[in-house]
Formats: structure tokens, C-alpha cells, sequence
């Protein structure tokens, strides 16, 4: 099998040269590298290559090439390499233009390319290839090609084989299934020798036997036992929000700890590409923001104790005591809870029984590449179904978006919309549920309901990915902590009258009806559902938390 393929498309010979010396200074050992400089030339080569089998992991192409644009040429480069990161060469005095922002707006709403690079400037350019790297990785994980992967092998997509696999997402540790049977399932197992499925194997080579998962936390360095230790500061629950307060706080010296049922990430690791956060101008996936948080507060002496619910709050006289359900007690002199919200299930019968095998909750990221070539559905009108939508396209034959609403931007971002409806094979089904469906051992069918007519249809579906609503995870609070009519916890000025009486003082914007607790992000009523106003409650509670042990 051949290097994976990097190709640049110029018919500027002096601009090509350029990129061609930096392409294989840097990038020959692993990657083939080819230049080109006509787009004829290059969707040939293409269709060579996917008709031999061989990967493309990066298109260049100038902003115009043989007098169109050079968007025009990288659309067509999804007909024979859909995995393929496709990027846009534009020159450093194009930064900034109204006319070029247009442009790479529309091209990327329409699925024409997924970002463009600035043309290097003379060696050593770093940015240039720092930008190149970040296209790279972005294809080598979503070929299950990136370093540190784990490898999990089963023998059927449902039942624990898939619960491993949940818990290696909401860990945002990447992962690649095989079915035992399968061709890359033996290949695995003929190093591991005969073993009890499903298994995992480490990045290590270490192999886990049907693990449970505090031992896939410990092995991946992310298990401690809170119990017994008081700390400053408790955050309970791991998602954006959680992250958030566990940066602010360590590193303005609060002894913290964050405890979540789970692992990083929270609800977050579901987004495919997450366009809009500041400062991250090509987008990341939530998982990979999450690690990036994870590892900064952990740096900066955070502590995390994963796998473990709490299942207890109090307030006693020597502080807030934090109850886990392995028996352990954790006082702190201040809670944060950033629990989140989970996506609401469909509560059908038929379609419950086959979660895992063709029926998810989320989960678009990290089980596209099942539904390569087939026809997918998902339900929700949200960002992150939105996300969802563009991110299986690129594997799925067809993908069917059904929402309740009448239109997409009742509930979703402008940019998602238009990147949306840009998409070729994309359908929006607005008015319109999933009443039923089922399959044998996997989803086959779906049944859809148009809510203004009552019309029933069957529709052939091999992947139904869910995503509505948001249930906040406030079941195991004690009924001290006011919540409103949907469980998600009430917070300063919105209070009852009872809160002044018992405070003594004016609850602060965040705090809950027990003084010293806080909330942050989608568990608070009221909260903004997105990462950036979670992380913006995050680091807000921080300031709140100051004043409390200040006290």
C-alpha cells in the first residue's frame, strides 16, 4: 500500500514550487507528495487512487485555478476522496479581505472545502505548517489513523462491546471497533491470543478482558479516590462548564477536585466540529477540546476522579459535604455543579432495543465510519445535530435531518444552517417525528410521522442518530436544591424569597438554594446551550467561589 497522499494544485509555476519545497521537506517520509497544475490533471489522478484503494489525505488548490475558482476544483475532489481534508491556498495579503471571508464562508457552507492556508513565506514557516498539521490530524482521526488509538474488538455492535465503546468516547479517548469475525478483528486478536471478548487493547499493548470502566479510567491515568480529603473546591461533573471552573480555579490556587460519573467532555464529545468557538478559526471537535481542558487544569494541579457518582450534598457546620456512591465523603468549602444535560431519550420501544446497533445518542463522530454509504437519519434541530449532519455526510450516502420545528433556524446557528442546506446530500424533514422502527439485530427501517397531516411513512434507514431535547442530570439532588418544572437547577435572583432568609444575604448570580453551592452551564435554568456560555459560567464561578471562602 502507498503513502497517503498530499497534492497541491497550482497553475502558478513559481507560487507551486513554493508549496512543493515545503511539502516535501517536511512531510515526504510519511506522505507521497505530488504537485500539479491543472485540475484535469489532478482529478485523474484521483480517480486512480480511489480506484486502487489508496488514501488522499490532503488537497491544496490556489484560489483560482485555469480562471475559476479553486473551491469549484476542491468540490469535485469529495466525488473520489470524501475523506480527504481539502484546504484552500490563499496569499497573505488576501488576509482580511471582505471579499475572500465571503468567499471561504460559502465554499465551506457548501462543502466545497473545509478551510483554507495561508501560502508559505520563505523557510522556516511554521505557521504554514502548523496549519498543514492540524489538517492532518484531522484526517488521520477520522480514519482511526491517529497515534494513541485504542483498539476494541467484539462480537456484536450492541450490548457491552458498545457500552465500551461509549465509555471510551465520554473519556474522549480515540477508539476504532472491529467485529471478532471480521477481517481487522483477527488481526487484532492473533497478538492477543486466545482472550474473553469483547476486549480492549492499549496504546501500550496492554490487554483488558471485558473491563469494567473504572479499570479503562485507571488505565488511562484517570482514576482517584477523593474520599477522606477536604479541598476548597468540588466540581462535580467533567463537561465544558466543569472544565472551565477546574482551569480558573486551580490556577488561581483553589485545592480542587472534579468528580464526574464518567469521564471528559461531558454531552461536548458529541460535536463533530465546533465552528464557532472563539480563537479556533478551522473549528474542533468537542473530545479534542475537552482534552486540551482536561490536560491544562490537570497541569495546573487539578485533580479528577472519574467513574464515580456523587450521590450525596450537604451542608454542615464544618462545610459541604459530597457524598460518592463507593461509600467515600468529600467536604469542600465551595460546589460547582456542572452537571449538563443529556440528549432526551425517544422512549420507542423497538428503537431502544437496538441502541448500539444502528440506534445512538449522539455519537456522530465516533460511529461514522459505520454508516459509510448508507442512508442515515437524524433527529434534532440543535448545533450539535447540525454539526452531526455535515460530519456523517461525508461518510453517509444520504442523511436525513428530521425536526419538529418548521424550519432549522428555530434552533440552530445561522452558519449551520446555511452549511446545512448547502450540502448535496443532505434532506431536512421540518413537521415531522419518529413514531417506530426496528430490524433484525440492526436497524433497517424507520417509521415517520408527519405531525400536521398524521401521515405515516416507512423509510429505509441503517443509522438513526438522536438528538433532542436536553434532560438535565439533577434526579440524585437532594430536595433542598430548587429546581424548575424540567429539573434544571434555579440560581440566584430567581431564587424563592425563602433563600435571602436563609443566607443571610442576597445569593450570588450562580449560587443554588444551598449557600456555597453553585451551578454552571446547561444544568442551571436559564443557561445558554452552547460550550462557550458554559465556559464562560465556568470561569464566572470561580469569582463567586472566592468570595465564599473568603467568608
Amino acid at each position: 500500500m502507498s503513502l497517503p497522499l498530499i497534492l497541491a494544485v497550482d497553475d502558478d509555476p513559481a507560487l507551486l514550487a513554493a508549496v512543493e519545497r515545503e511539502l516535501r521537506t517536511r512531510y515526504a517520509p510519511d506522505y507521497g507528495i505530488c504537485c500539479l497544475s491543472t485540475p484535469a490533471d489532478a482529478l485523474d489522478l484521483l480517480e486512480q487512487r480511489t480506484q486502487a484503494g489508496e488514501d488522499v489525505a490532503l488537497v491544496l488548490a490556489a484560489e483560482e485555478l485555469a480562471g475559476a475558482p479553486g473551491s469549484e476544483f476542491l468540490g469535485e475532489v469529495a466525488r473520489f476522496c470524501p475523506h480527504a481534508q481539502r484546504a484552500l491556498l490563499i496569499g497573505w495579503e488576501n488576509l482580511g479581505v471582505p471579499e475572500t471571508g465571503d468567499a471561504i464562508f460559502e465554499a465551506i457552507a457548501q462543502g466545497r472545502i473545509d478551510h483554507y492556508v495561508v501560502r508559505p513565506a520563505p523557510p522556516p514557516d511554521e505557521q504554514f505548517h502548523q496549519a498543514l498539521s492540524s489538517f492532518l490530524l484531522a484526517w488521520a482521526e477520522a480514519r482511526r489513523r491517529a497515534s494513541h488509538t485504542i483498539e476494541v474488538v467484539g462480537e456484536t455492535w450492541s450490548g457491552r462491546a458498545y457500552e465500551l465503546r461509549e465509555v471510551l468516547g465520554r473519556c474522549a479517548m480515540p477508539h476504532r471497533f472491529h467485529l471478532a469475525g471480521s477481517e481487522e478483528g483477527q488481526a487484532v486478536l492473533a497478538g492477543t491470543g486466545p482472550r474473553k471478548l469483547p476486549l480492549i487493547v492499549m496504546p501500550t499493548g496492554a490487554v483488558m478482558e471485558d473491563p469494567s470502566n473504572t479499570d479503562i479510567a485507571r488505565s488511562a491515568g484517570k482514576e482517584l479516590d477523593p474520599s477522606g480529603d477536604r479541598y476548597d473546591l468540588v466540581i462535580v461533573g467533567c463537561g465544558p462548564a466543569g472544565l472551565s471552573a477546574a482551569v480558573y480555579g486551580a490556577s488561581e490556587g483553589l485545592r480542587t477536585v472534579v468528580i464526574d460519573s464518567g469521564s471528559i467532555g461531558g454531552q461536548a464529545t458529541s460535536s463533530s466540529s465546533i465552528r464557532n468557538y472563539l480563537g479556533f478559526q478551522r473549528g474542533i471537535t468537542g473530545a479534542e477540546l475537552a482534552r486540551r481542558a482536561f490536560q491544562q487544569a490537570w497541569v495546573f494541579g487539578a485533580r479528577f476522579a472519574f467513574m464515580q457518582q456523587v450521590t450525596h450534598l450537604s451542608r454542615e457546620d464544618d462545610g459541604i459535604v459530597v457524598g460518592l456512591d463507593t461509600g467515600g465523603v468529600v467536604v469542600a468549602g465551595a460546589v460547582v455543579l456542572a452537571t449538563g444535560a443529556s440528549y432526551r431519550r425517544l422512549g420507542v420501544d423497538s428503537l431502544e432495543a437496538l441502541h448500539g446497533a444502528g440506534v445512538f445518542y449522539g455519537a456522530a463522530a465516533s460511529e461514522a465510519p459505520l454508516v459509510a454509504g448508507k442512508e442515515v437519519v437524524i433527529v434534532g434541530g440543535a448545533n450539535s445535530a447540525g454539526q452531526a449532519a455535515v460530519h456523517l455526510a461525508a461518510y453517509a450516502e444520504r442523511v436525513t435531518v428530521v425536526i419538529r420545528a418548521a424550519s432549522l433556524e428555530a434552533g440552530m446557528s445561522s452558519y449551520l444552517v446555511h452549511q446545512v442546506e448547502g450540502t448535496p446530500n443532505i434532506e431536512v424533514r421540518t413537521g415531522t417525528e419518529v413514531v417506530g422502527g426496528g430490524g433484525d439485530g440492526w436497524l433497517d427501517h424507520l417509521v415517520l410521522r408527519d405531525r400536521s397531516s398524521g401521515e405515516l411513512e416507512k423509510v429505509g434507514a441503517y443509522g438513526l442518530f438522536l438528538m433532542i431535547g436536553a434532560q438535565p442530570h439533577t434526579q440524585w439532588l437532594p430536595p433542598t436544591v430548587e429546581r424548575d418544572a424540567a429539573g434544571f437547577v434555579v440560581t440566584g435572583s430567581e431564587l424563592g424569597d425563602d433563600a435571602v432568609g436563609t443566607f443571610g444575604r442576597r445569593p450570588m448570580v450562580q449560587e443554588t438554594s444551598i449557600a456555597g453551592v453553585l451551578a454552571a452551564g446547561d444544568v442551571r435554568h436559564g443557561s445558554i446551550k452552547r460550550v462557550a456560555s458554559a465556559v464562560g459560567e465556568g470561569s464566572i464561578a470561580i469569582q463567586s467561589v472566592h468570595r465564599l471562602l473568603a467568608v
